[in-house]
């Protein structure tokens, strides 16, 4: 969908669309799927190998996603920046594809468990400790591969060393420990608990102690924390009025935090809390969990991430 949609931003016709309110009296589902499209940039590439910086301490494979590597390219550039300065060998096979989660999400079991088979085979000559993960949706399927794979001879013994290894990016990080400096970020952060990753992966504590180990960085409780932002996959475009009651529901909380910045790590979420944002007239500056460590690490000044809203 890149290079229609680019052309679609381009040409000025979103602009012209969106004022017009045309989609919302068509279809709500095109409506928001047109309201949490990211702004396009420059499509990045990805080496098949990202060495340590240092002394090695790991070798993790990295997935690359699919929303994440076509809409959030920046947000996969700093995961391996991040890894690499932390002492791990990233290995990012060219061959992976889709993890299936979406699939999941729309009851596809059939071809959920085709795209499961083929990331094991993509990772399966890696030889690497843990396969991180930067995307909670991404996460949460990847570490149930052995239950939709245990029937199967060929894949269930292998799925279910795969899902063994499967970490998020935060998880990896905290078990390594820090020994790159963190450099100060004079910025305010409202941190979003993804629903796949607190709920489904029971990660809360890693992203938290992670940002507040950054200097000069003040980490804000969002009100409602556990409360869905409504993206979930794919219900906001099969659900997409009562989703647009929670991103409302969740953009107020975040304002309400007064921070400079928000911060979670799913590429769902950020499209929705951003849309969410901008229909209230209050634009935030948004950013995954890694571009914010990124930015410290590399002595990065806090405006970098203080880029426009999505």
């Amino acid at each position: 969908m890149r290079g229609p949609l680019a052309a679609y931003q381009r040409s000025g016709l979103q602009r012209l669309v969106r004022r017009s309110g045309v989609l919302a009296r068509l279809s709500p589902t095109l409506a928001t799927m047109d309201a949490v499209a990211p702004e396009l940039g420059r499509r990045t590439r990805l080496p098949e190998r990202v060495a340590a910086r240092g002394t090695r301490r790991a070798v993790v494979g990295m997935l690359t996603g699919c929303v994440q590597r076509e809409f959030f390219p920046e947000v996969n550039a700093a995961t391996a920046r991040l890894l690499a300065l932390e002492g791990c060998d990233v290995v990012i096979p060219a061959a992976q594809g889709c993890c299936g989660a979406l699939s999941v999400h729309n009851g596809r079991a059939a071809e959920a468990r085709g795209f499961a088979r083929a990331l094991v085979d993509a990772f399966s000559d890696a030889d690497v400790d843990r396969v991180v993960v930067n995307s909670a949706g991404c996460g949460s399927s990847m570490k149930e591969y052995a239950e939709p794979l245990a029937d199967d001879p060929a894949y269930a013994e292998r799925a279910a060393a795969f899902a063994g290894r499967v970490r998020d990016v935060t998880e990896v990080l905290v078990e390594l420990g820090p020994v790159a400096e963190r450099h100060p970020l004079d910025l305010s952060v409202a941190y979003h608990d993804a629903c796949h990753l607190a709920h489904a992966q029971g990660v809360r504590a890693q992203p938290r102690q992670l940002l507040g180990d950054i200097p000069g960085l003040e980490l804000r409780e969002i009100r409602e924390a556990a409360v869905c932002c409504g993206s979930a996959g794919v219900w906001n475009l099969l659900n997409p009025e009562p989703a647009a009651e929670l991103a409302d529901r969740k953009a107020g909380n975040v304002t309400a935090t007064g921070a400079d910045l928000l911060v979670t790590a799913n590429p769902g979420c950020l499209l929705q809390i951003g849309s969410a944002l901008r229909r209230a007239g209050t634009p935030l500056a948004i950013a995954h969990t890694v571009q914010v460590l990124d930015a410290s690490l590399r002595g990065r000044p806090a405006s970098s991430l203080a880029a426009r809203s999505r």
